[in-house]
C-alpha cells in the first residue's frame, strides 16, 4: 500500500470510531484484518494516527472550532469531514509532515467520500489552522 491508501486505511478506522463512540483495540483489529491490512509499517501508521488523534483531541478540536465560521460548530460538521480534520491535523501538527501534502491528501478525500462542499470546506479549514501556527514548509 502507498501513503495515500494508508491514509485513506487511517481515515476509515477513523470515521468509523467517529460513528460508533466506544471503539476498541479489538475493533481497531477486526478493522485491520477486514481490509487485509498486515504490513507492519501500515499497521503502525494507522495505530499511530488512531491513538494520536485520541490522546491529543482536546487540543484538535480546539483548533477546528476556533477556525470555523462564527455560525458553525464543531458538531455541524459532517462525521466525514471531521475525521479527514482530525487526521490531517495530527499529521500537520503532530507527525510533522509537510502541510502541502497533508491537505492535498486531505482535499482528495473530502472529493472521494464528503459532499460537494467538503473539499472547499477542509482545505479552507486546514489553510486557516496552518496559518494560525504560523507553520511553514
Amino acid at each position: 500500500m502507498n501513503r495515500s491508501a494508508i491514509r485513506e486505511s487511517a481515515f476509515k478506522l477513523l470515521y468509523s470510531s467517529e460513528i460508533q463512540k466506544d471503539f476498541e483495540q479489538e475493533q481497531i483489529d477486526i478493522f485491520l484484518e477486514d481490509n487485509n491490512i498486515t504490513k507492519n509499517e501500515e499497521i503502525e501508521y494507522i495505530k499511530n494516527s488512531f491513538f494520536g488523534i485520541r490522546e491529543n483531541i482536546t487540543q484538535i478540536e480546539k483548533l477546528i472550532s476556533n477556525n470555523l465560521t462564527q455560525k458553525w460548530t464543531i458538531e455541524r460538521i459532517s462525521r466525514i469531514d471531521i475525521a479527514i480534520l482530525k487526521l490531517a491535523i495530527y499529521e500537520i501538527v503532530y507527525s510533522k509532515l509537510p502541510y502541502k501534502v497533508v491537505i492535498n491528501e486531505a482535499v482528495e478525500l473530502a472529493k472521494k467520500y464528503g459532499e460537494d462542499s467538503s473539499k472547499s470546506f477542509i482545505n479552507g479549514i486546514l489553510a486557516s489552522i496552518v496559518k494560525e501556527l504560523n507553520i511553514s514548509e
